[in-house]
């Protein structure tokens, strides 16, 4: 999604500071009870966090000078982590999920690794004849069935824009629509669920893994 930084509002997120997409009236977007942040608008990972957590900041705050930059830097990244950890609790389940697809369509498989703590589930699938599309959003659905506690809370990451879109933003599926209907309705099984949008190919691990787990499954039928 291409969002110019003038959309985005300095905003409070459970106490760290965070940008949060706006509308008109420079108002927060909220979707389903829920806004879009991001802690530092050149990066390319976003999140959907509900919107009672959003709160405006104190523009005292924001206007404070800061004498020593080295100490600030030391500061950020220290921040930095304890978002992370806000946004992923230590009992989150993290779902890697990647399609590939030679020939659109074409051989098609899907790859998943998913994370809890340090335990780690690979999966690679060959799908037979599919398109990427298809391929993306399988490798969703597969991931979503693999999780037996439905309590626990859920991370969802994906590269793709159109199972984002579809998934998340409320999209309108011209085709597969029985596809996303059935994620959908494993999505309301939940009780703590989001969709976590990556870049592909940037060396975040848990994507570059689903994505050779993709790619294998379709060279193991191929070759």
């Amino acid at each position: 999604m291409s969002i110019k930084p003038t959309e985005w509002k300095r905003m409070s997120f459970k106490g760290n500071k965070v940008w949060a997409y706006t509308g008109p009236q420079d108002k927060p977007v909220v979707e389903e009870g829920k806004i879009l942040i991001k802690y530092q608008l050149d990066q390319e990972q976003e999140y959907r966090v509900h919107a009672v957590s959003v709160k405006p900041i104190d523009s005292s705050k924001l206007n404070k000078k800061v004498s020593r930059k080295k100490s600030r830097k030391v500061s950020a990244k220290k921040s930095k982590l304890n978002e992370s950890k806000e946004i992923y609790p230590d009992n989150a389940i993290c779902i890697y999920t990647d399609g590939a697809s030679s020939g659109n369509p074409g051989p098609s498989g899907i790859g998943i690794l998913l994370k809890a703590g340090e335990h780690e589930k690979k999966i690679s699938r060959y799908i037979g004849t599919a398109t990427n599309n298809i391929a993306e959003l399988e490798a969703i659905r597969v991931g979503l069935e693999e999780i037996k506690n439905k309590k626990l809370p859920v991370r969802v990451f994906t590269d793709s824009n159109y199972a984002y879109g579809l998934l998340v933003l409320g999209w309108k599926p011209k085709k597969n629509q029985e596809l996303v209907e059935s994620i959908l309705r494993l999505v309301k099984g939940f009780s703590d669920i989001d969709f976590v949008k990556v870049k592909g190919h940037a060396g975040d691990y848990g994507n570059e893994q689903a994505d050779s787990l993709a790619t294998s499954a379709i060279k193991s039928i191929v070759e």
